[in-house]
């Protein structure tokens, strides 16, 4: 995803911030997600949290895996780095950035 407009629009929203903090470092269930933003103190429900995965995957700032009946969510940080260095080559072109390949992992 290298839209910016579309991106600045998905991020724009707190809860898909959250949400997208929360998928940063793991792979959830919705029911996970919900109980999380719960313990952070907002109070969302499972439609809406549905519906804001799905705008995020839509992007591709978040993954889906099926396992049986469960879907799992996490965040997709290639895509994000990748968006997030366009913005930067577009808006501070004299800045260093970082590159924008996708992180290899070691041979």
């Amino acid at each position: 995803m290298t839209d910016l407009l579309a991106f600045a629009k998905t991020i724009a929203d707190e809860t898909r911030q959250q949400i997208m903090q929360i998928l940063c470092c793991s792979e959830l269930c919705v029911t996970d997600v919900v109980e999380r933003l719960a313990h952070d103190g907002n109070e969302v429900s499972q439609p809406t949290v549905s519906h804001h995965l799905n705008l995020l995957r839509e992007t591709g700032l978040v993954t889906m895996r099926r396992e049986g009946r469960q879907v799992y969510y996490s965040l997709n940080q290639d895509a994000v780095a990748i968006c997030c260095g366009v913005f930067l080559q577009r808006f501070a072109p004299e800045q260093e950035i970082w590159s924008l390949q996708p992180h290899q992992p070691p041979a």
